[in-house]
């Protein structure tokens, strides 16, 4: 428990919009004094309930609210962040809880302009309001509630406001809220292509942090080997830290059959398990539209149907359908109604409670719609910045960003583009090679290298090419790399798998991270040597 909340003030001036918005955003025990009354014989009309209330308050000094109270506290204190007690009349009943609670008791009291709080009252016809309002408000308690505005710890004036406005009145500046942007997320970056490695990356620095979030859609998968599986929905440390919140954000694009067989697969429950509310369901028009367009196919999708709904998701935003069929956003999908809520409120309450978030971006730099060679682009924003913005996370909140590089680039098989950087010329070709040139590097076998390169969903061999250096410092500009993950150090040399320390790396291999922390100007900071839950040597200065 974080707080005792008790919240005062004059009838009719908003105290239940208040407790209700209280309870819908925290978890929230409600403690309502109007039925310790009525356990105390009071009958369920407001004069009696106010007879009552006055009899327990000169028999006890206003203790009875306390002494009531502290066994609910008790039971429920250690689950809940707000014990909300709804709701305290008099001067001396705060006093009481102050003294019980001390710097975790808050007091708010609601206020509004007295005809404004008539207005509401006559307005509203309840059942025990029967009373005429100057009769209420002529009543001593009554009277004194108005008073207590001077000794709360905060006071929210009711006059023109909504109920989320008075929460965000009464709340902020307490912990519940987020205080100052601290940077508690760390956001994992492909500096290439996609394929390089970092659902492996990600699983296995998943046990570090309370939060995996996801975005994206399903357009390639994420493979980890331990326990093995092959991610394109959920993040890709699900199965390696079962303890973790996954969080799918609303900039994702979701296949719901596909989600619901991962969650499935990884036994991931309701409870463990955000989709946003805004999240963009792909359709079967989508994949029909995708696989049927021979563009697309010339710039290697997967044809997944991401890029055709979020172009419907732009260009649909009027009343009538312009592209396609109607959008459709996971809250108002049937099948993932139950696991929807609001990916950006999980985030505060992270943040609220110094909760560390793991952000697995999605495809490579090189992909991005506005960086990356266009047309041979994704549909979508993929450097770190944009992976943050799909999220819903503010850029001062980023700690570290992690950028996974792969030592030879790899594309999508068939015509998907250039493999390297434009030079002055704007030509743009980079230096392709073939797997056959890696394995007599490596010592790998090629029978080795080839089935482990064919798209996890395209199932097409990839291309393959030299290392781009200016690609990389490149990406590392774009993406503010703060550290490097370099993986596939097996394709320098092959004995590199038996190394779990950085001196048993090959000379090459060595040689090789120093130019690439010379030129990202960030540190190798994790090294992949092998597709295993053990292979990555950890370099880190922070966890």
């Amino acid at each position: 428990m974080k707080y005792v909340i008790a919240v005062s003030g004059p009838v009719a001036v908003g105290k239940t919009a208040l407790t209700k918005e209280i309870e819908h955003r925290f978890a929230t025990h409600r403690i309502s004094t109007r039925q310790f009354l009525l356990a105390e014989g009071a009958s369920d009309d407001r004069a009696s309930l106010i007879e009552k209330g006055k009899e327990l308050d000169q028999l006890t000094d206003g203790t009875w609210v306390r002494d009531k109270c502290a066994p609910i506290v008790a039971q429920y204190g250690a689950t809940v962040d707000v014990v909300l007690v709804d709701a305290v009349r008099t001067e001396r009943q705060v006093h009481h809880l102050r003294q019980a609670y001390g710097r975790r008791f808050v007091h708010i009291h609601l206020t509004a302009n007295p005809d404004t709080v008539r207005k509401r009252y006559e307005s509203r016809a309840a059942v025990s309001d029967t009373v005429a309002y100057d009769v209420v408000r002529a009543d001593s308690t009554e009277s004194g509630v108005w008073q207590l505005d001077k000794i709360a710890d905060r006071v929210v004036v009711n006059e023109r406001c909504e109920p989320p406005s008075l929460l965000a009145l009464a709340i902020s500046g307490l912990s519940l809220f987020p205080l100052s942007s601290i940077p508690l997320v760390d956001v994992i970056i492909s500096a290439q292509y996609g394929s390089e490695g970092k659902g492996q990356i990600c699983a296995y620095l998943a046990e570090d942090y309370s939060y995996l979030v996801r975005v994206g859609g399903p357009n390639a998968g994420h493979q980890v080997a331990d326990p093995r599986y092959n991610y394109r929905q959920l993040p890709s440390g699900t199965g390696s830290n079962p303890a973790a919140k996954i969080l799918i954000a609303a900039g994702s694009t979701i296949q719901p059959d596909l989600i619901l067989k991962e969650m499935k697969d990884l036994g991931v429950e309701k409870r463990r398990i955000i989709i946003d509310e805004q999240a963009l369901v792909i359709d079967q028009w989508d994949r029909d539209f995708e696989d049927k367009t021979g563009g697309v196919a010339t710039i290697g999708s997967t044809k997944q149907g991401a890029g055709a709904a979020l172009a419907r998701k732009i260009l649909n935003r009027g009343n009538t359908p312009v592209f396609g069929g109607p959008v459709c956003l996971a809250k108002d999908h049937p099948v993932l109604q139950p696991y929807v809520g609001s990916v950006a409120r999980e985030l505060e309450d992270a943040y609220a409670v110094g909760g560390r978030v793991m952000l697995e971006g999605t495809q490579g730099t090189w992909l991005s719609l506005h960086h990356g060679q266009y047309p041979n682009v994704t549909a979508r924003e993929t450097t770190a910045a944009g992976c943050l913005a799909d999220a819903g996370i503010a850029p001062a909140r980023a700690r570290r960003i992690v950028m996974v590089t792969r030592r030879y680039p790899i594309r999508v098989g068939g015509k998907s583009g250039p493999m390297g950087v434009a030079d002055h010329t704007g030509k743009a070709e980079g230096i392709e090679i073939d797997f056959e040139t890696v394995a007599a590097r490596s010592g790998l076998p090629i029978d080795e290298i080839k089935p482990a390169e064919h798209g996890s969903v395209s199932r097409n061999l990839r291309r393959i090419a030299e290392f781009d250096w200016e690609q990389v410092r490149r990406s590392a500009v774009l993406n503010g790399a703060t550290d490097v993950a370099l993986t596939f150090s097996d394709y320098i040399a092959a004995s590199n798998r038996q190394a779990t320390r950085f001196e048993q790396l090959t000379d090459e291999t060595r040689a090789f991270i120093a130019e690439l922390e010379r030129v990202t100007n960030a540190p190798v900071s994790l090294i992949s040597t092998r597709f295993d839950r053990f292979g990555v040597i950890d370099r880190r200065s922070w966890r």
